[in-house]
């Protein structure tokens, strides 16, 4: 399996900065990043923004999607609408890494209220650097994906 390497980042406007940041970290990684998020302070909506970053995962123009808003949660809901997509929430990096070696999740969701930049910097680190790890895990990823069907 050839590690990710392209990743698609969006948010709402409460989450701009963190996002820019860890925009420029992932890039520095090495990391092809298309950031799709608003660059302006004036409101937007989140559901728009999860949706839009899920369907370039779902359509393969990305190989992992990072979205975020105050709480990562409505971003997150939207984003799993979308059919193909596997996206949790995680405020620490245990639960970034699991949400990839056990779920397979092709999406992490931040909230930008919840934790500081250097919690998230080390959430996105530990998400990045996982990888799924099949075996039982792969049958319930498959229970999972036949729930859209």
């Amino acid at each position: 399996m050839t590690s990710p390497r392209r990743i698609v980042l969006s948010s709402d406007h409460a989450a701009i900065a963190l996002r820019q940041t860890l925009a420029a970290h992932i890039a520095a990684k090495g990391y092809e990043v298309t950031d799709i998020g608003p660059t302006s302070p004036e409101s937007t909506h989140y559901p728009t923004h999860g949706q839009a970053a899920a369907e370039r995962v779902a359509a393969g123009e990305a190989d992992l999607g990072i979205i975020l808003c105050g709480t990562g949660q409505g971003i997150m809901m939207a984003a799993n609408k979308v059919k193909g997509i596997r996206c949790g929430v995680c405020s620490d990096p245990f639960s970034a890494r699991m949400i990839r070696a056990h779920n397979d999740a092709n999406m992490l969701s931040i909230g930008a209220r919840v934790i500081g930049e250097a919690v998230a910097l080390e959430v996105v680190d530990a998400f990045l650097g996982a990888e799924f790890e099949g075996g039982r895990h792969a049958t319930r990823v498959d229970m999972i994906t036949a729930i859209e069907a």
